[in-house]
């Protein structure tokens, strides 16, 4: 009995890999044991990369709060435990955007939380 091939499945798999590798460069993009290898260390990169922005991200936001809680005459981790205190459930996110860009709303949380 003759050896089946399943040409059309294992064609679809191989374009798959080198459409993800669209962009790259040299062998990079038309090889498929290179293109393979190198889509795999993209996809990883990714991933890891998902988790980092949310890292890089929280500490932007704590930055930013610290910087304008010192202006008002307090530190990060006072308002913080202030605003624990008082149960003040205002994220980081929101926190550092009234820090930047209504500084008299932070200002007034600022207040609230240390008073």
């Amino acid at each position: 009995m003759p050896r089946s091939l399943n040409l059309v499945a294992s064609r679809r798999r191989r374009k798959k890999i080198i459409n993800q590798a669209k962009g790259y460069w040299g062998k990079r993009k038309n090889v498929y044991t290179i293109s393979k290898n190198a889509v795999e260390k993209g996809l990883l990169y990714q991933y890891r990369d998902r988790k980092n922005r949310k890292r890089n991200f929280r500490r932007l936001w704590i930055t930013r709060i610290n910087a304008a809680a010192r202006l008002n005459g307090t530190t990060y981790s006072k308002l913080i435990h202030g605003m624990k205190q008082k149960d003040m459930q205002i994220n980081r996110k929101v926190l550092a955007d009234l820090a930047v860009h209504d500084a008299d709303t932070f200002a007034a949380i600022v207040q609230e939380a240390t008073a």
